[in-house]
């Protein structure tokens, strides 16, 4: 019987043709961070268990369903990385980041783990773009980390995307709303399902988390914690509105926003796709964490961040129809006949690639038929033909494969002439066009620099 391998369910190949796609939302997620002091840290894709079942909270979905869990050969408990933010929190701590000037900005591209059911923007391997502010407690660091994914999502063309804001208090304000919940849902607890009947003396705020729609729909009347939170919570919430409408942001008070994470404290947000096929799907989310620093070890400190998934950015852009830059394409394929001619096009090639072009040379012995078509496949630029008789003269034909026209050049000189021939046709396509709304990049990416 033949031996077959597929994928795990629940994770996804990005091949070729795609991988361009999370090049770009991922580059400009850095550069993006970057512009608002915000810089990358790597963390390991596992840690001890402890970490995650003292961060994200043992009552959560994540923790009690969802984590990837294993003991190591050393009897160890290991855990995939279910979210970046206790991994980030961790570094910060053992690398005594917080003896550096604060607030500490950092961001991460990061993979993720969790075993859910695998559904449209929902992968049990999945990538995050998070930032994280170490050290800030003020609502304008709230406003800056909300602000830094409102420009991300813009800048991709997403601006059919709802900011919704909550505030769910500080640790005194939730023991009042608690209680609330507790004495609310003992009367309903007997429609409850059995995951949220063990949290209600336990956690009750994460029953208004559960995906359950009996339970969604008991909790759609549950008390609002708006109505508990403490004057300093509330006035941290006021400021939060005043500066994103200074910033221009728009945004909706939820009070049902709780986020499935424990760590939350104060602000919580989320940005919720409102295009026709991705409908409710959240994209985005974070909020405000001053307690976890402090649980994980380390001295009384705030935090604030947020964690965006990748996969559901890609698939809502695409049902969107937004447009991705085109993948990169070869600039030049150099077509060969005879073992002189592949010698010839292995130094051009090398000299035009150590100044950042990208050439295709036959590797696979084909005909000079079947590399022409081979060079229209993978949409190549320019092409150029090398035989005995341009060896000879010393001389070839560049060819525009976009328009047809061709230029002579002299094989010796052959990096200087293709770069001359290169500008002369962006300036001969550009002559009638409109160039004053191109920024630095198309400039830069049109005449090869």
């Amino acid at each position: 019987m033949a031996f077959s391998v597929k994928a795990i369910k629940g994770t996804n190949d990005v091949l070729p043709n795609e991988s361009h796609k999370y090049q770009y939302v991922e580059q400009a997620a850095l550069d993006t961070a970057k512009s608002f002091g915000f810089l990358e840290m790597r963390t390991p894709v596992f840690e001890y268990t402890e970490l995650f079942d003292r961060s994200v909270g043992e009552t959560t979905d994540v923790v009690q369903k969802e984590m990837y869990t294993f003991n190591d050969k050393g009897d160890r408990s290991i855990t995939l990385r279910p979210e970046g933010t206790a991994g980030a929190v961790r570094a910060f701590l053992e690398h005594g980041l917080f003896n550096e000037p604060l607030p500490q900005k950092i961001c991460y591209l990061t993979s993720c783990y969790r075993y859910e059911k695998p559904q449209a923007g929902r992968l049990r391997e999945f990538h995050q773009f998070g930032v994280e502010a170490f050290g800030a407690g003020t609502a304008v660091q709230d406003a800056e980390v909300i602000s830094l994914a409102h420009t991300y999502l813009n800048y991709l063309g997403l601006e059919n995307v709802a900011l919704e804001i909550n505030s769910i208090g500080c640790p005194e304000c939730r023991k009042k709303y608690t209680e609330a919940l507790k004495t609310y849902f003992e009367n309903k607890k007997g429609d409850l399902c059995e995951t949220c009947l063990s949290r209600l003396d336990r956690n009750p705020m994460r029953i208004l988390d559960c995906k359950s729609p009996v339970c969604s729909k008991i909790a759609e009347d549950a008390p609002v914690v708006l109505d508990f939170i403490c004057d300093d919570c509330r006035e941290h919430f006021t400021s939060l509105q005043k500066y994103l409408d200074t910033m221009g942001i728009k945004y909706t008070v939820n009070p049902q926003i709780v986020r499935g994470l424990d760590y939350y404290t104060r602000t919580v947000f989320e940005f919720i796709s409102k295009y026709e096929k991705t409908e409710g799907l959240v994209v985005c989310g974070g909020g405000r964490y001053d307690g976890l620093i402090e649980e994980l070890g380390g001295n009384p400190l705030p935090a604030c961040g947020f964690g965006l998934g990748l996969e559901r950015l890609v698939l809502t852009m695409e049902s969107a129809e937004i447009p991705f830059p085109e993948a990169p394409k070869y600039n030049l394929s150099i077509v060969t006949a005879g073992e002189n001619a592949v010698l010839k096009a292995v130094e051009i090639s090398s000299d035009l690639r150590s100044e950042g072009y990208s050439v295709s040379i036959d590797t696979v012995g084909r005909s000079i038929k079947a590399q022409m078509k081979y060079s229209n496949k993978i949409g190549a630029e320019y092409t150029v033909v090398l035989g005995d008789n341009e060896l000879a003269e010393n001389k070839a034909k560049l060819k525009n494969m976009s328009d047809g026209t061709e230029t002579e050049i002299t094989l010796d000189n052959f990096s200087e002439e293709f770069f001359k021939a290169v500008v002369k046709d962006s300036m001969d396509g550009i002559a009638t066009a409109d160039i004053s709304g191109m920024n630095p990049e198309d400039l830069n990416n049109l005449f090869k620099f």
